[in-house]
């Protein structure tokens, strides 16, 4: 049995939407009837569809299969039948599916009382979908839940992220910041020492129980534990991320959140003050006017100042753009993260409207196309600026896509880089990729810069208004071809990579099998993305 993937970036929609819906009739015959979450819907009729699931799906099935199973029973059909369908139940679930989805008409007038008793056994939720409502009317339902929570969670983010940002360059950062959190997470946030004592907060201030939890935490942070840590109270969620204070005779602070625990943004939001945090309140910013400048540098960074104007701030001559990924699975914070890399020049990842990273420009301004930001669902956590000479390897609970040593007049180039890299490797399901440049000898360098490209637009020109299939395009022959690991990176179901590429390949008029094709458009989409780099 394949492990079933981790699920996707974009928020789930509950199962109890689409029961409430009165235009989709559904019906919940059997399984969990609470905290079940749909991330995608994926329609098969086979007898086995399990290789084909990628986890966090409701499976839609009319039953096509079960006739087969009767038809060639040797004995005793109605037994062969339950004994398949507790199979087809038991592997749905250890396949990842969240929901199974049983069509009413026109192979069944009701759902099998065997599949009901079956997915009861295994904790499957299974839904009974109406003779009147098509499998495409389910999968727009999800698809439409989908995209307006994430839109509303990426405004939420976006604004979240410039207050925080704008926190950070006010007189006494500290308490600006703890205020512009608790105000975007809706709870209570604050500075804790070892001891428990308060070194700043803001919002409403909590009962006896959660500021007694609040200290435990902070006191297991700040006598060697991990960087991180969480707590679970009745109605509150408490996170806790690891700081060095200053001017407090050197302690160990802790930045700790209370928020609602049904509202995984807040988790996001608390992520990047405490990257913010970590940066005001760590020992590379703690004397000196070097650290001043250096906390300058990246304030005026993250408000979208130009590279070129805090180049002087900065000092190295060549910097590395890191994007990182933090993966569910891990403990490891944002701010243990940023330690290390060994920078204080660290800011959370922004979407298209969020502000500007260290050496981005608006997305609006310097992004290609084909690049990873038209992509859903690869917005990294936190992005980094480490000087060139300063080693990056992999970390544990994270991800890395790592650009080459770059000027800081070329951090728009390396950051686009370090973004492609980071697709690839959480396409690849490894822990670090190196974005390589094609060497002088490359077989790119014999053709001239504007012949490429001036090629390159009249073979994609029928895909330029299309930014959506230019990325499709681009992902999916970078990943030779794969529909998991090309879906996986741009945040979308295998499905739609197929049909983008069916009509990439219509449009086009050519064929994506053959490898000389795929070669002669990849050398295409690798000119405009030159072009696209240069500023």
């Amino acid at each position: 049995m394949p492990h079933p993937m981790p699920p996707p970036s974009t928020p789930p929609v509950p199962l109890a939407d689409l029961l409430a819906r009165t235009d989709l009739g559904l019906r919940q015959l059997a399984g969990p009837r609470e905290g079940v979450a749909i991330h995608w819907v994926h329609t098969s009729e086979m007898a086995d569809p399990v290789p084909y699931l990628l986890g966090g799906e409701m499976l839609l099935t009319a039953g096509v299969h079960l006739a087969e199973v009767r038809a060639t029973a040797a004995t005793s059909p109605d037994a062969a039948l339950d004994a398949y369908l507790d199979g087809y139940a038991a592997r749905t679930v250890a396949a990842g599916a969240a929901a199974l989805g049983f069509g009413i008409a026109p192979v069944h007038d009701t759902v099998p009382p065997a599949l009901v008793a079956a997915c009861d056994r295994h904790g499957l939720p299974l839904v009974e979908v109406p003779a009147g409502t098509p499998f495409t009317a389910v999968e727009s339902a999800v698809w439409q839940a989908v995209t307006e929570a994430r839109h509303r969670e990426l405004t939420r983010l976006s604004e979240a992220q410039r207050a925080l940002a704008a926190a950070a360059a006010r007189p006494d950062p500290a308490s600006a910041v703890l205020r512009a959190l608790a105000r975007h997470v809706h709870g209570w946030t604050a500075l804790l020492a070892p001891d428990g004592a308060e070194h700043g907060s803001a919002g409403p201030r909590p009962d006896g129980p959660v500021r007694a939890a609040a200290g435990r935490l902070a006191r297991v942070l700040g006598t060697g534990g991990p960087s991180s840590a969480t707590d679970t109270l009745p109605g509150t969620s408490l996170s806790a991320y690891a700081l060095t204070g200053r001017g407090h005779g050197r302690q160990a602070l802790a930045l700790v959140v209370a928020a609602d625990p049904h509202d995984p943004p807040a988790h996001t939001i608390a992520g990047v003050a405490a990257v913010l945090l970590a940066l005001i309140t760590g020992p590379a910013t703690a004397h000196g006017p070097a650290a001043a400048e250096h906390s300058a540098a990246l304030v005026r960074l993250l408000l979208g100042a130009r590279p070129a104007d805090v180049a002087p701030l900065l000092g190295a001559p060549l910097w590395t753009v890191v994007h990182a990924e933090r993966r569910r699975d891990t403990t490891e914070s944002a701010a243990s993260l940023a330690a290390a890399l060994g920078t204080s020049l660290v800011a959370p990842g922004t979407a298209a409207e969020a502000p500007a990273a260290p050496g981005v420009r608006p997305a609006t301004e310097a992004t290609p196309r084909t690049d990873a930001a038209t992509a859903p669902g690869v917005t990294p956590a936190l992005r980094a600026l480490v000087p060139a000479d300063q080693e990056v390897t992999a970390y544990p609970g994270w991800t890395l896509g790592v650009s080459e040593p770059a000027p800081v007049t070329e951090l728009a180039t390396a950051d686009r880089h370090a973004a492609a890299a980071l697709r690839r490797a959480l396409a690849g399901r490894t822990s670090l990729v190196r974005h390589r440049t094609p060497g002088p000898h490359s077989i790119t360098s014999l053709v001239a810069p504007a012949d490429a490209r001036q090629h390159a637009q009249a073979l994609l020109a029928p895909l330029a208004d299309s930014p959506p299939l230019l990325a499709t395009l681009h992902n999916w022959l970078s990943l030779h071809g794969s529909w998991d690991r090309t879906a996986t990176a741009l945040g979308i179901h295998r499905n739609t990579v197929r049909q983008r590429i069916t009509r990439i390949t219509g449009l086009l008029d050519t064929d994506l099998d053959d490898p000389d094709v795929r070669m002669e458009l990849w050398f295409a989409l690798r000119s405009l993305d030159r072009d696209a780099s240069r500023p």
